[in-house]
């Protein structure tokens, strides 16, 4: 028996995937178009967080395909910035509404009994608040 999810968990996976497209494509172009010595240091990681966003991508959708659902292809809105501490601000922020919705997502799944969409989320948002943690501390040098 294929396990049902309520269409506003559906929703807030799609949300999910359109957020984590958008920070993927707007990480790689940072890391892509980023210079001088203070972009230099970092770029290797946005590169890496680039990667880890389309993994979670790929796993949301996959979990939504699951349910049903059909995986947006749209990402949310891309802010690439012109200055590195633009760019980094823009991330910063990107990964605090990452969380703030996760956290709802993981509060949700709880209460649908959904331990496997729970178990993918407290995955997920361990690498975000990672992130997170990477863009306050880069912000401190800025």
């Amino acid at each position: 028996m294929v396990q049902k999810a309520s269409p506003k968990l559906m929703g807030l996976l799609n949300e999910a995937i359109a957020r984590e497209i958008q920070v993927s494509i707007q990480y790689m172009w940072q890391h892509v178009l980023w210079s001088g010595v203070k972009g230099f240091a970092v770029k290797d990681q946005i590169k890496k967080f680039a990667i880890d966003e389309m993994k979670h991508a790929e796993m949301i959708a996959e979990r939504l395909n699951y349910f049903g659902g059909i995986p947006t292809t749209k990402p949310t809105p891309v802010f690439v910035g012109s200055t590195l501490k633009e760019m980094i601000e823009a991330d910063k922020k990107d990964e605090e509404g990452a969380i703030a919705l996760y956290k709802e997502i993981l509060d949700l799944a709880r209460q649908e009994g959904d331990d496997t969409t729970g178990h993918l989320f407290r995955e997920i948002l361990s690498q975000e608040e990672d992130h997170h943690d990477t863009f306050t501390t880069l912000l401190e040098d800025l």
